[in-house]
C-alpha cells in the first residue's frame, strides 16, 4: 500500500501550489500588461465558452450523503470451482464490512475462469435470479444483511441468445441499484504476448451506467472500458464522485498502462477512481496483473495491492474533490468555443 505516499504527496501538491515571493522585474517591463483585472478574466472566459464543452451542459454533482468513508477492494483469487468462489467472495465482503467498510468492490469475473470456454458455462440469469443466478443472489443478500453499497466486479450474464459481461451495483438495502454491461469489448491481438477476443462470445452493451448510492454518484466501466476517457469524461459531465472500474489486465498490458490509465482517468475528470481486480494464477490460462487500487482526484494513488490475494482498504474524502478543482479550475477553462463532448444518450432523452 502507498497510502504513506499519497500523504506525502498531496502535503507535497498543496505547498507546491502556494504563490512563492515574486521576481523583480526592469522596470521597462513595468509598463506591460502583466495581469489583467477580474473583469477581463471573466470577459475571456465567457469567450471560451467553457460550459458548451459539453452538450448537454455538465450537472452538478448530487449531495453527498456522507463525505468520508471506508471502501474496500477485494482482490480474490479465482478458481474452476465457482461454489468455492462465491464463499470465498462472502467471505472478503463481510470481513471488509466489518472492517467498517462501506463500499466493497469486487473484481472482473471473479465467479470463474475469465476465458471464452468459460463465459458460457458459468453465465447466469440476473432477470430469472435464485438457483440461476447463485453469484447475483449471494450478492444482493449480503448487501443487504450487511447495510453497505456492493459494487459486484462482472459475471457472465445470461440474457435470451446473448453474454454479456455485466457489473450489478446493489444498495444497503440489497436491491438492484444499476447493471452496466461492459460496453467496450477487450478484443487485442499483440504478437507474441497476447491475443484475446471477447467478441467471440460477449456482445457489447449499450448503455453508460451512472448509479446513486449511499456513498455518492458511480460511474461504472469494466476492465477495456478504462481505456476510453470519453466514458470517463462523460460519467463527469453527469456528476460522477466516483468511478469504479472492475478490470482484470493482463501481463502484458498491466505493467504499463493499469495504474497509468488509472490517474489519468482521476486527474483528467478530477474524481476518485478505483479499480479491483483478481488475484494473480500464473497456473490459469489467463494471468492477470492484480494490482486493486484507489486513486485521487490529483492522480494521486492513495492505496494500491500487489499481485495475491488481499482486501485493500482505504478511506475516500470527498472534500479532496473541490479541493483539487478550486487548485486546477478546469470547469471554468475548458475551450467550447474549439470543442465540444456530446453526451449521446442525455441528448435524445428528456432531460
Amino acid at each position: 500500500m502507498r497510502a504513506t505516499a499519497a500523504a506525502a504527496f498531496s502535503l507535497l501538491t498543496c505547498s507546491c501550489l502556494r504563490s512563492t515571493s515574486p521576481t523583480r522585474l526592469p522596470s521597462s517591463s513595468l509598463r506591460l500588461p502583466l495581469r489583467r483585472g477580474p473583469l477581463a478574466a471573466m470577459a475571456t472566459a465567457a469567450s471560451f465558452r467553457p460550459e458548451a464543452a459539453r452538450s448537454p451542459p455538465a450537472v452538478q454533482p448530487p449531495a453527498l450523503p456522507l463525505s468520508k468513508f471506508k471502501v474496500a477492494l477485494c482482490q480474490l483469487s479465482v478458481t474452476a470451482d465457482k461454489a468455492r468462489n462465491i464463499a470465498r467472495a462472502r467471505e472478503a465482503i463481510e470481513a471488509a464490512a466489518a472492517g467498517g467498510a462501506k463500499l466493497v468492490l469486487l473484481p472482473e469475473i471473479w465467479n470463474g475462469p475469465y476465458s471464452n470456454d468459460s463465459f458460457p458455462e458459468y453465465a447466469e440469469d440476473i432477470e430469472a435470479g435464485g438457483d440461476a443466478a447463485p453469484s447475483f443472489s449471494m450478492m444482493s443478500e449480503v448487501a443487504r444483511s450487511l447495510q453497505i453499497t456492493l459494487v459486484g466486479g462482472s459475471i457472465s450474464e445470461r440474457s435470451g441468445n446473448k453474454l454479456y459481461n455485466t457489473c450489478c451495483v446493489f444498495g444497503s438495502d440489497g436491491e438492484l441499484k444499476g447493471k452496466h454491461r461492459k460496453i467496450h469489448l477487450f478484443d487485442i491481438d499483440i504478437p507474441g504476448k497476447i491475443t484475446f477476443k471477447e467478441s467471440k462470445t460477449l456482445t457489447a452493451g449499450q448503455d453508460l451506467t451512472v448509479v446513486d448510492t449511499d456513498v455518492g454518484r458511480i460511474g461504472i466501466g469494466i476492465c477495456y472500458d478504462i481505456r476510453f476517457q470519453e466514458l470517463a469524461m462523460l460519467y463527469a459531465a453527469r456528476g460522477a464522485h466516483l468511478l469504479c472500474y472492475p478490470g482484470a489486465f493482463n501481463m502484458t498490458t498491466g505493467p504499463l498502462h493499469w495504474e497509468l490509465l488509472q490517474r489519468a482517468r482521476a486527474a483528467d475528470n478530477q474524481l476518485f477512481v478505483a479499480t479491483c481486480a483478481p488475484a494473480r494464477d500464473t497456473s490459469a490460462g489467463y494471468i492477470a496483473w492484480g494490482h486493486s487500487t484507489l486513486v485521487g482526484p490529483f492522480g494521486e494513488v492513495i492505496a494500491t495491492a500487489e499481485h495475491e490475494e488481499t482486501t485493500i482498504m482505504a478511506e475516500i474524502d470527498y472534500s479532496l474533490i473541490d479541493q483539487r478543482r478550486q487548485f486546477l479550475p478546469l470547469q471554468y477553462q475548458r475551450r467550447g468555443d474549439l470543442y465540444q463532448l456530446v453526451d449521446v444518450q442525455r441528448s435524445g432523452s428528456d432531460e
